[in-house]
């Protein structure tokens, strides 16, 4: 069983690894390699990090290998409104469940203050919005992207 870990900037460089190994099937599902975790940098990656607004989820195999991440971001000035993102998981540990168990460790760790939690994927991304209408997400818009794809907002109301 994976091991549960909070990121820090010390993790930046292997959580950019399996950032850009995970967003390659997106990337390709979108025809858009520019997708933004695909193109972040390292220092850009280390000052979110950084950001005490932004609590870095991880998995670590036995072999202390990062399998899989998520991060939370909740503004000081929004205390009621987390903003879920980069849901990641190793492409050979796909399927197994670990996206299921990092969305539930997410909202797991929301402080009571959170009474509503939101996320975005593209269009195409059709496993993750399984994934996501499972967990019980609902739609609330989408935004067209320059790439010519739409991008589905979703919020999930909590307490």
């Amino acid at each position: 069983m994976e091991s549960i870990v909070t990121l820090s900037m010390e993790d930046a460089g292997e959580v950019l690894t399996l950032q850009r190994a995970a967003y390659v099937s997106e990337a390709q599902a979108h025809s858009d390699m520019s997708l933004p975790p695909l193109t972040q940098s390292l220092e850009e990656l280390v000052t979110e990090l950084s950001d005490p607004e932004v609590t870095a989820i991880g998995l670590r195999s036995e072999t202390a290998r990062l399998v899989g991440a998520v991060r939370l971001n909740i503004a000081a000035a929004r205390p009621h409104v987390a903003e879920l993102g980069r849901l990641i998981v190793a492409p050979d540990r796909q399927g197994r469940g670990l996206g299921s168990r990092l969305l539930g460790l997410a909202e797991s760790h929301l402080p009571a203050t959170v009474t509503d939690l939101r996320l975005f994927t593209g269009e195409f991304s059709t496993g993750n919005l399984r994934l996501y209408e499972r967990f019980g997400y609902k739609e609330t818009h989408r935004t067209p992207t320059p790439s010519g794809y739409a991008l589905v907002h979703l919020s999930k109301q909590l307490r």
